[in-house]
């Protein structure tokens, strides 16, 4: 896999998990401990794809 198929994979699975939270917030009860787990996910994403995107990883 080429590192632009895998910030492309990821920026899938960032949005994926944005899309995760949006849900369980809705919910009438949302679970806190469910929401930071996917926000922490998420974060660790973003800067998996910031350090592949960087001009000094290439």
């Amino acid at each position: 896999m080429s590192s632009v198929d895998h910030i492309e994979a990821l920026k899938a699975k960032h949005a994926s998990l944005e899309q995760a939270i949006t849900q369980e917030v809705k919910r009438p009860h949302p679970d806190d401990d469910v929401v930071c787990s996917l926000k922490k996910r998420k974060l660790q994403i973003k800067d998996q794809i910031k350090r592949l995107s960087s001009p000094t990883s290439h």
